[in-house]
């Protein structure tokens, strides 16, 4: 399995010692703004266990992210095969950050080492994102990475109920575009 490290951060394979920090994570009312609700416990257990078995199956996918000076878990990031009942296909990259974390960097930073080992290693022609319409946030790190929002592309997402986060952004990368 691929575990990635940039100069700040290591993308590394789950531990169990990342449950409680990762189950704090989905409570926190402010990490979930652009989420239907919060996520339980069971939830982010469960969460947290598809992500490790999809590095396990593909030595790729959703990534546990430490600081690595201090080798604190500060959330996840990675690369996904879309989902199969989303309106496009390819493969996804994303992140989600304890709040603390947020200002620092660390999703861009992420975001970038997943991008490149997307394009140099798995030689994938195009990498998407998506994100609630109203996740500025989310879709400034998507510009800072090098993307481009698809506006014709937004979509509102099928395992999302009515409301304010089902409106979603699609954002595309080429290898070609890389900041």
């Amino acid at each position: 399995m691929a575990e990635l490290t940039t100069p700040r951060l290591a993308l590394r394979h789950w531990r169990g010692s990342d449950l409680e920090p990762w189950v704090a994570m989905n409570a926190d009312p402010q990490v979930r703004e652009f989420f239907p609700g919060l996520a339980t416990r069971e939830q982010s257990a469960a969460t947290m266990a598809r992500c490790q078995a999809g590095l396990d199956q593909r030595g790729w996918g959703w990534w546990a992210v430490e600081v690595a000076a201090t080798g604190e878990f500060t959330g996840m990031t990675g690369l996904s095969p879309v989902e199969a009942n989303m309106p496009f296909g390819g493969v996804e990259v994303g992140w989600r950050l304890r709040r603390d974390a947020w200002g620092h960097g660390y999703a861009t930073e992420a975001a970038r080492a997943c991008l490149a080992y997307g394009f140099d290693t798995l030689g994938l022609p195009e990498v998407v994102a998506l994100t609630a319409v109203g996740n500025l946030r989310s879709q400034a790190v998507m510009r800072r990475i090098g993307m481009t929002r698809d506006p014709d592309g937004d979509f509102d997402h099928p395992n999302v109920p009515d409301g304010p986060v089902r409106r979603h952004a699609l954002f595309r990368i080429r290898p070609g575009r890389r900041p």
